[in-house]
């Protein structure tokens, strides 16, 4: 009944507004990671420190992954929408006023903030947007295209802050970058508008009966989780994984590049918001060979081909450019793009596969594992602070490494003899 009344309605105000969310969601996390290069001219900060904005938003996923799913749960879609947006105002505009107070400690807590409204709306986005669609092709057709407004969001964000901090590092701060929070932030309020007096469906919202038995402590437990699943456990950990590389490449070639004279801020970010086009055209790519290419095939062929471009830029020198301020190092690991484009899709239906009524949990806790995007980059520049930068890549190697062992062998479901009907 709710699919065909789903249908019957004019949701479209409401879905325009869950593809503006996606594309906030992109937006806002690269804000964080561009962000990087502020910090370090304005606050002082090392190549390690430069990334805690980007690893405070994360953390703040392995804070709220759960506990966001249990307020869905309970609430619904639109209460945990409408409070996803008003922290992310909150959260950039706590970024916005760090600039002016000078306090790198009041920009790491705007974007630990910020971080909340990510998780919360990344947990909301997807299965609203099914919600949305009706379900099956429609439902998955509508995810498709979020996808594609989050690569958006992450393509313009670092475009944007690497010109108008302009091309020296020397002229990097938050004040520069400051209309690109106020542009968030307004897009934060007209959604809240809008949200708010749009209709919005609430199928998977917790009934009557089933409060009631929480409430009284007598809900039935299962002595199953996700947990108990192998290849989820080690899909999990591939996604702590995969969205440490998806984060790193760009943010720690972005503070590493800035810094050299003759390529700057400007240059750094153009090649940024290159990688996350890349990824654009890759999910694009992915969606219409989904269907005839495996999920295990599609992580092992990207994984290896990720190492090999970033192989490449480790051993190509910096001196060796595309023009006079391009080098082609960073041509390499803009390609990566391509790759990670379609790692978190894969991963996902590899852990997912077999889980039945544990699906919907499995989500919560990939959410947490997301944290992997901050602590990933954290420890890729603090080892760049002592090797330097091109020497740190070889831990995404070793990354990607793992993740090629999950498409050959983790991935499989061993646990087969537990009931998830």
């Amino acid at each position: 009944m709710a699919t065909t009344s789903t249908k019957q309605q004019n949701f479209t105000p409401a879905i325009i507004v869950m593809f503006a969310l996606f594309f906030m969601i992109a937006f806002v996390t690269n804000l964080a990671g561009s962000m990087g290069v502020v910090v370090t001219n304005q606050f002082g900060a090392s190549k390690a420190l430069s990334q805690l904005g980007t690893l405070a938003n994360f953390i703040a996923y392995a804070c709220m992954g759960i506990p966001a799913g249990i307020i869905l749960r309970r609430k619904g879609y639109k209460f945990t929408a409408l409070l996803a947006v008003i922290v992310g105002f909150i959260g950039v505009g706590i970024q916005f006023l760090s600039g002016y107070a000078e306090s790198f400690f009041v920009y790491v807590l705007g974007a630990f903030v910020a971080g909340f409204s990510m998780c919360m709306l990344n947990i909301v986005v997807n299965p609203m947007l099914n919600t949305l669609g009706g379900g099956g092709n429609r439902g998955n057709q509508l995810i498709q295209w979020g996808g594609s407004c989050n690569s958006i969001g992450g393509t313009i964000a670092p475009f944007l802050v690497g010109w108008l901090v302009g091309g020296s590092i020397q002229d990097a701060t938050v004040a520069k970058a400051a209309p690109v929070m106020i542009i968030a932030m307004v897009i934060f309020a007209i959604a809240f508008v809008v949200i708010l007096l749009t209709k919005i469906p609430e199928p998977h919202m917790e009934t009557a009966e089933e409060k009631a038995a929480r409430l009284a402590g007598t809900a039935k437990k299962d002595k199953h989780s996700p947990l108990s699943f192998r290849h989820f456990v080690l899909g999990a950990i591939a996604i702590f994984f995969y969205v440490g590389i998806e984060v790193s490449i760009p943010n720690t070639a972005n503070v590493y590049f800035s810094g050299l004279d003759w390529v700057g801020p400007a240059i750094a970010g153009t090649f940024v918001s290159a990688y996350w086009l890349c990824m654009l055209f890759g999910r694009l790519i992915g969606a219409s060979v989904g269907g005839k290419v495996s999920s295990k095939k599609m992580l092992l062929y990207t994984s290896a081909a990720a190492i090999v471009f970033i192989l490449l830029a480790m051993f190509i020198p910096e001196t060796v450019k595309i023009g006079e301020h391009a080098p082609l190092a960073f041509l390499f690991l803009t390609l990566c793009g391509l790759c990670t484009s379609v790692m978190w899709g894969s991963i996902f239906n590899l852990s997912a596969e077999g889980l039945g009524k544990y699906t919907a949990a499995a989500s919560g806790i990939f959410m947490t594992l997301v944290c992997g995007g901050g602590i990933i980059p954290f420890v890729q520049n603090a080892i760049a602070d002592k090797v330097g930068s091109i020497q740190s890549y070889w831990l995404l190697v070793l990354c990607l490494a793992y993740l090629i062992y999950y498409a050959v062998s983790g991935s499989k479901n061993v646990n087969k003899d537990i009931p998830v009907d």
